[in-house]
């Protein structure tokens, strides 16, 4: 009986030992839990507020007068320039060349009566290749065009031409 007696034992000891390594283990993946968590509190935070004040920006650019606008043509888009909300009467040359051409694809295709397209049939439309990183590229831009009211994202992921007042103007999409 004493021989098993001490089984039990070193078998309890070495659970034991098991168990206090493993709540150091815990300790310290909390520890890094916590400074992970610090940091992406850091980074939405800044995003937020480079988003407040590109809306402010935004905004300030926008206040023209109404006069001032018709006396003064559109300053041609930078490639990469931001994605003003949609409103009525705002020409498409306030957007960058490949949110135009992305617009003009699916205008074309609403004139020629046919629906909603994806975005790996844009790119091809456009003369890109058919690969991730564009399709990719493409969907984003289509996406930030829907996110303010230039285009429509339907429920299947699709895009179709037609314009609405964006949601929430000056609300956090991506710039």
């Amino acid at each position: 009986m004493a021989s098993v007696l001490g089984m039990l034992e070193e078998r309890e000891t070495a659970a034991r030992v098991r168990v206090e390594g493993l709540r150091e283990e815990v300790a310290r993946l909390s520890g890094v839990l916590e400074a992970a968590e610090i940091e992406l509190d850091r980074r939405v935070i800044a995003r937020e507020e480079l988003v407040e004040a590109l809306a402010a920006t935004a905004a300030e650019t926008t206040a023209v007068t109404k006069a001032e606008t018709e006396a003064v043509s559109s300053p041609a888009p930078v490639p990469g320039s931001i994605v003003p909300p949609w409103r009525e009467g705002l020409p498409v040359t306030v957007l960058a060349p490949d949110y135009q051409r992305i617009l003009g694809v699916l205008e074309e295709r609403q004139s020629a009566g046919q629906g909603p397209v994806k975005a790996k049939e844009i790119a091809v439309v456009l003369g890109l290749q058919p690969t991730s990183a564009k399709v990719e590229g493409v969907r984003s831009k289509a996406r930030r065009l829907a996110e303010r009211g230039w285009l429509v994202l339907e429920t299947s992921g699709m895009f179709s031409a037609g314009r609405r007042p964006a949601a929430v103007p000056g609300a956090v999409p991506s710039a």
